[in-house]
């Protein structure tokens, strides 16, 4: 039995009731070290002791530490999720996930006093200010505060601005008054009323409900219109025109969508990325992107309803449609879910799920930038796994062939280390002992010589050997490490092109990777760059088997000389009727003089 403490456990388990709750494992100090939900208690924690061989490394350990355990009943599932959130975001148990940020978001204060101010902070506090956000750019909310601060003039200063103190005529008005940033509520020059209604306008902008400002502004600058007040409603226009240009920056999506939060989800083996997009009167006002560590591997659908919960209730939505990828085992209430299949919501949760991906990105380079050994030992230990190999393929070798016809027969092999590639280690091969276009003889003979040779000058061997080609390819190497004892002591695959199959020796069925997997990816990384390698060389051995001719044949006249001349003159036969002074001009005195000579004395065309 994994847990040692299971006799103890035993009669706890049985008496568990069949209801929905929740259950908190302890370790041996009394401390909670994970909650769970359940829609049956007794079903759901009996299978933390039923299937321990089925069990990932993670999910055994927090077994094996499981000294006591308690519940709570509820009356639905769903209150079980409810409260499993709030337990852990008070005890933060070890092996539970937790939403991870790396920073205090700010926020915008609306502060509760006489006249309020607005403010941008990091630091809430519960005096019945109203706070909107929190933000995730800075940017965004600087924008936001910056067009307020234009359509609108609104104190800065910390005034205690009671009617007491207004009506005493103890304060008086600052520069900012004088320089029209402040209608001077201090020395009684605005009304509260004034001052409140226009709170109730920015709140509406901060919202995002900008169409029913602009709406209600229109209505004003007509009335100062019809009253022939002209420069009031030239004022008010202004504001409009400034708000207008304000959306116009956001990213609209369809009026029609009016309140709608969008959700997307994408994980790997260590993390989930999830991303929140708030959308209101068709236009984006937010987004948000968090991380997850998944601590007992949690699926994708545990992982979405934990953070669907945690994100609504951090920005306050009040949203009743949420858009999301795949169904959730569980319902909100005053909530309903959509998944889209096309139109413009589809295309939200697209922009919702590029938005996970370039995050994950971004948090990938960031460890690479920091730690790049950390990168390495991730990619190492995942094309372990993906490949099923003993140890990581720190030292790879891919060997490809290149011919056409069976002319100039070639060969290259290219190395990576680490993932990456070691441009000096790589290396070309002239077929030798093959006769016409042969793929599966010149694989045998390139394998032999290369491995022959690292035995003899006693340099290490890779821990991965790729073929570029099937199962024939990988067939006609592996005769060459039979012959050199090799086989068994290095890994090796093959990778057939049209379908990306990997094979695997003496195994007739290929190996499919995800498509999307970074194992795949560094392998085809591999034979492109074999590929390459190789066609480079093969096309200058072309070159040079055209240009042998009998220009080569010339005493003195290399390669090198004869591509000068065939550049200049074209052909053969115009070499042959040129004069002395051209061909020195092409390639020198001396050598134009050989070439001169050569043509005179032999009748070559």
């Amino acid at each position: 039995m994994l847990n040692k403490y299971y006799q103890e456990l035993k009669p706890v388990i049985k008496s568990l009731p069949t209801n929905p709750g929740i259950y908190r494992f302890y370790d041996k100090d009394g401390k909670i070290i994970y909650v769970g939900k359940a829609k049956n208690l007794k079903n759901r924690v009996s299978s933390y002791f039923n299937k321990e061989s089925g069990f990932s490394g993670k999910l055994k350990l927090l077994v094996r530490k499981i000294a006591d355990i308690d519940h709570i009943v509820v009356d639905t599932e769903l209150d079980a999720l409810l409260l499993e959130n709030n337990l852990i975001k008070k005890y933060q148990p070890r092996y539970n996930v937790h939403l991870k940020d790396d920073k205090t978001f700010p926020w915008i204060c609306i502060k509760n006093e006489p006249f309020p101010r607005i403010f941008p902070t990091r630091h809430i506090v519960k005096d019945g200010s109203q706070y909107f956000g929190p933000y995730a750019s800075v940017r965004m909310m600087n924008t936001l505060l910056d067009l307020i601060r234009q359509l609108y003039q609104l104190r800065t200063c910390k005034l205690k601005l009671t009617e007491e103190y207004i009506l005493k005529k103890k304060l008086k008005v600052c520069l900012e008054h004088h320089i029209g940033n402040c209608k001077g509520p201090c020395e009684g020059l605005q009304t509260r009323e004034d001052y409140e209604n226009t709170i109730v306008e920015i709140k509406e902008i901060i919202k995002g409900n900008i169409y029913s400002v602009i709406q209600q502004l229109k209505e004003l600058m007509k009335q100062y219109a019809e009253g022939l007040e002209f420069e009031k409603a030239q004022v008010v226009k202004e504001k409009i025109e400034l708000i207008e240009r304000y959306q116009s920056k956001s990213t609209v999506v369809n009026p029609r969508i009016e309140n709608v939060d969008v959700f997307s989800i994408i994980t790997d083996d260590e993390s989930g990325y999830v991303n929140f997009i708030k959308v209101v009167n068709g236009a984006i006002i937010q987004s948000h992107t968090v991380e997850l560590k998944k601590k007992l591997d949690e699926t994708p659908e545990e992982l979405l309803t934990l953070a669907i919960l945690q994100l609504r209730e951090r920005f306050e939505s009040n949203a009743t449609e949420v858009l999301i990828p795949f169904p959730l085992p569980t319902e909100l209430p005053g909530v309903f879910f959509t998944i889209p299949k096309r139109g413009d919501k589809k295309h939200l949760l697209e922009l919702s799920e590029r938005n996970c991906k370039y995050y994950k990105l971004e948090k990938a380079k960031q460890l690479e930038l920091v730690d790049p050994e950390r990168h390495t030992r991730r990619i190492m230990a995942c094309m372990m796994k993906d490949l099923r190999m003993k140890e990581e393929p720190r030292h790879i070798e891919c060997f490809d062939n290149s011919n056409i016809q069976g002319d100039y027969p070639v060969a290259a092999m290219v190395c990576f280390k680490n993932g990456k590639p070691e441009k000096k280690e790589y290396r070309h091969f002239n077929i030798k002992t093959v006769e016409g276009s042969n793929d599966f003889a010149s694989m045998e003979e390139i394998v032999y010589r290369r491995y022959k040779r690292l035995l003899d000058e006693e340099k290490p061997l890779p821990q991965l050997i790729v073929i570029d080609g099937g199962k024939g390819q990988l067939s006609s190497a592996l005769k060459s490490l039979d012959r050199l004892g090799l086989r068994g002591k290095v890994s090796i695959i093959g990778i057939a092109k049209k379908l990306e199959e990997i094979y695997y020796p003496e195994d007739s069925l290929p190996l499919y990777l995800d498509k999307k997997s970074e194992t795949l990816k560094i392998i085809q990384y591999l034979r492109d760059e074999a590929h390459r390698f190789g066609i480079t060389h093969h096309r200058k051995r072309m070159e040079k088997g055209t240009v042998k001719s009998v220009l080569t044949e010339i005493d003195g006249i290399g390669y090198s000389y004869a591509q000068k001349l065939l550049l200049k003159f074209k052909s053969v036969k115009n070499i042959k009727k040129a004069s002395l002074e051209e061909l020195q001009g092409a390639i020198g005195k001396v050598k134009g003089h050989v070439v001169f000579n050569f043509f005179r004395k032999k009748n070559i065309v």
